[in-house]
């Protein structure tokens, strides 16, 4: 495994991490999976030598803090990066540009969670508290930074983080200006390339850490995806890939498959595309699988791509802008 440096913190982090919404379980989570295979998939991480572990309150509603918090007792001997979130007061996905951060992250509310997900997670403090939704217009209100930096004098939470709405990687900007953001948390993929106009810059010129998520767009790139995929009536996929998303997801996705060398695996490109910019920090596939923490974290020691799969991979990009049912 290779490790990055995490923006200013100077944290050494591995460039593979693990998201942990999909293996969470709990009430809104997936629940296909058993406990022990959980446990399995998270260890099997470590040992890989993955020590970044992405969670949120919301992914089972503590359930995945929970699971992060025993993986951390498990592996005593291991600094293990704890990165989790705080939802949404009114609990919903994005914010709206009419929403005030009164609304939707008072301090009440941010102090609450922060209890909340050090309980969870069983430890004094958190590595990376991140809000999970934001708009920029909330950049230069006094109550939210007074809070973020209450909390870390008191030792409760080291780093802060956006997580930027989905196809909204400007929404941030004015408020990274503010110097009181670590890390950003942004989709950034094969499709997604846009953060790389105008965010990675900003970022890089302020020193500010970058978590890529959503590196296989949902499942697209990972070239598995169909016309008629095989999920549960409340998998929250159905509500994203309606019709038109799901048709254009598998059309562009096979447009791709057809351009891959011979031999390429799809999934392993995505996340070697990802890794070749220099502001990203981390990547942080979700993995329900031991197959696929392996095969992902061996991604880390691949040799980079060339730059005519970069420059053929770059024809791919897809500028998209948020719609009813993008979330």
């Amino acid at each position: 495994m290779k490790y990055r440096r995490f923006g200013r913190t100077g944290w050494q982090v591995s460039e593979i991490g693990y998201g942990m919404w999909g293996i969470a379980g709990g009430e809104g989570g997936w629940n296909d999976i058993e406990d022990s295979l959980r446990d399995t998939c998270l260890d099997k991480a470590v040992e890989m030598g993955c020590n970044f572990f992405d969670t949120a309150w919301i992914y089972g509603r503590g359930s995945s803090e929970k699971l992060l918090g025993n993986l951390i007792k498990r592996h005593p001997d291991k600094k293990i990066y704890v990165a989790t979130k705080v939802p949404p007061k009114n609990r919903e996905w994005p914010s709206k540009k009419t929403d005030l951060i009164s609304d939707i992250f008072p301090n009440d509310h941010i102090e609450e969670y922060v209890k909340l997900s050090l309980e969870n997670l069983g430890i004094e403090s958190i590595d990376l508290l991140q809000f999970h939704v934001w708009e920029d217009s909330w950049a230069e209100d006094l109550a939210w930074q007074e809070c973020i930096t209450k909390l870390k004098d008191e030792g409760l939470v080291k780093a802060v983080g956006i997580s930027i709405n989905r196809w909204e990687p400007t929404n941030v900007i004015e408020t990274l200006k503010t110097g009181m953001i670590d890390s950003v948390q942004v989709i950034y993929n094969i499709f997604d390339q846009s953060p790389e106009d105008e965010l990675f810059k900003v970022c890089q010129e302020l020193d500010i850490s970058v978590i890529a998520r959503v590196p296989f767009d949902e499942g697209s790139l990972t070239g598995n995806l169909t016309l008629n995929p095989d999920w549960s009536e409340d998998d929250w996929r159905r509500s994203y890939f309606v019709e038109e998303n799901l048709v254009a997801s598998v059309n562009r996705a096979e447009r791709l498959k057809s351009e891959l060398p011979a031999g390429a695996s799809m999934p392993q490109t995505a996340l070697q595309f990802i890794l070749h910019h220099p502001a990203i920090s981390t990547v942080v596939p979700g993995m329900r699988q031991l197959k696929h923490v392996q095969s992902n974290l061996e991604v880390s020691e691949l040799p980079p791509l060339s730059q005519g799969d970069l420059d053929m991979l770059r024809k791919h990009r897809w500028d998209r802008e948020p719609t009813w049912w993008s979330q």
